[in-house]
């Protein structure tokens, strides 16, 4: 029962993370319309909207909620970033172990990869390509650092450029490794609720030698609309010590060369099957 219990709770928080999103970038959204949407009843919408407005980062209304002004209201990209941020930060350090001098990386737009960013080897050679404003503007001027940014148009809720122009500026070139990250692991599946996005994380993986997928244990076993890729098609899997044994069990027994990051100053740990 307590499994099925953090299941669910694991469920409802991704879809308040999604509803908080979706507010952000409309600026409100009618309870009707957040029915539709994320395909639930209206009790759980109000449960969910009361839930975020507690926290102080939606305003209720009649019928329906609109953001906090922008000077309350933290981003969508800064909510992200603060969401499993230890996690996130733990499987940065081993996500470094696969960097090696002279390498082409790529990294995608997801908060993980900008955090990996932040702990790229100091001194080493790299050449990095990214969609991600956030990345190129932590990366730029870095004197080991040759940086190449993918075009395309810029949308300020994922801070990234997205688009038939970033998707053809992607396919024109090449790299050794991607790292990257989804909204949602189920069923040894990875999923992101934006199409747009899922354009992009696919065009990536074509123009690479080696595919990482970096995901933080809060993402498994909820929820997001489009299926990106199985975990098969990732050369590496990279999640922290808070994923469940079953969970590593399940990508094992799938032949998932399965990295586990602790969540403490121990060394990196690591559980995989050859390839």
């Amino acid at each position: 029962m307590s499994g099925a219990t953090g299941v669910e709770s694991k469920a409802v928080s991704a879809r308040r993370r999604e509803i908080l999103d979706y507010v952000l970038e409309n600026g409100g959204a009618q309870i009707e319309e957040l029915v539709d949407r994320f395909s639930t009843s209206r009790m759980t919408i109000h449960r969910d909207l009361h839930a975020l407005s507690e926290q102080g980062l939606v305003r209720k209304v009649h019928g329906g909620v609109t953001m906090l002004a922008s000077g309350v209201m933290e981003t969508s990209v800064v909510h992200r970033l603060r969401r499993a941020s230890r996690e996130k930060q733990a499987i940065a350090r081993v996500a470094t172990s696969f960097i090696k001098a002279g390498d082409i990386i790529a990294l995608d737009d997801s908060t993980t990869s900008r955090i990996l960013s932040e702990n790229l080897p100091s001194g080493m050679p790299l050449t990095v390509l990214t969609n991600s404003m956030g990345i190129a503007t932590q990366l730029a001027g870095m004197r080991d650092i040759s940086l190449i940014c993918l075009g395309g148009k810029y949308h300020p809720r994922f801070d990234a450029f997205l688009g038939i122009l970033c998707e053809q500026g992607t396919k024109s070139l090449r790299a050794n490794t991607l790292f990257m990250s989804v909204s949602a692991v189920r069923d040894l599946g990875a999923y992101h609720q934006e199409q747009e996005i899922v354009k992009c994380k696919m065009a990536l993986m074509e123009i690479v030698d080696r595919r990482i997928l970096m995901i933080d244990s809060q993402k498994f076993d909820v929820t997001a609309l489009n299926r990106l890729a199985n975990l098969s098609d990732f050369d590496v899997v990279i999640t922290d010590s808070g994923v469940s044994e079953s969970q590593k069990n399940r990508m094992l027994d799938a032949g998932i060369n399965l990295h586990v990051a602790p969540l403490d100053d121990t060394p990196p740990a690591s559980r995989t099957v050859p390839l």
